[in-house]
């Protein structure tokens, strides 16, 4: 049912977008119908690389290795151990989500599956490397990953606290 509502909610705002694309000329709709359209065919063949991907990640790692690193009662070292692995980890979403959710399907905890995501999402090293410290200082992209650092524990503690999704 909740993927229900997410779906009506994101096709209602697509539809009021393009309303208001329309409402602004012919020309403004048509540019953003191709540039999403390309957007569309450029992303699309990413996405499914990385699913599939994700579908043979899964089927050669173990369970038993997800389950006894990064299982439900793994706790705060499994936690450490996520937190790592998505510092760690390369790449762009398609990467990142597919790989938590092989986790997931592997039998990780959520609380584990958080942490890794929330470390990707915040400070992946070869992004830190390769985009932030050439656009700005070091010393503040340094002092923003180190600032970032609590937010992966305290995102699997809150989940922790909440209990299963």
């Amino acid at each position: 049912m909740s993927a229900l509502i997410v779906d009506i909610i994101l096709w209602g705002s697509v539809a009021v977008l393009g309303f208001m694309a329309w409402q602004r000329g012919r020309p403004v709709l048509v540019s953003s119908v191709r540039e999403g359209t390309l957007d569309f065919i450029n992303i699309v063949p990413r996405i499914a690389l990385g699913v599939i991907g994700a579908g043979y990640i899964a089927a050669v790692i173990p369970s038993e290795v997800i389950t006894g690193w990064l299982g439900p009662d793994s706790g705060w070292l499994g936690v450490l151990m996520a937190t790592v692995a998505g510092a760690a980890t390369p790449g762009g979403p398609v990467i990142g989500f597919s790989l938590g959710a092989v986790a997931m399907k592997a039998g990780a905890g959520p609380p584990q599956v958080i942490a890794y995501v929330t470390a990707w999402a915040l400070f992946a090293f070869q992004r830190l490397i390769l985009w932030e410290i050439p656009f700005m200082p070091a010393r503040f992209v340094w002092f923003r990953a180190a600032v970032s650092l609590p937010f992966p524990f305290v995102a699997a503690a809150i989940a922790m606290a909440v209990g299963k999704p």
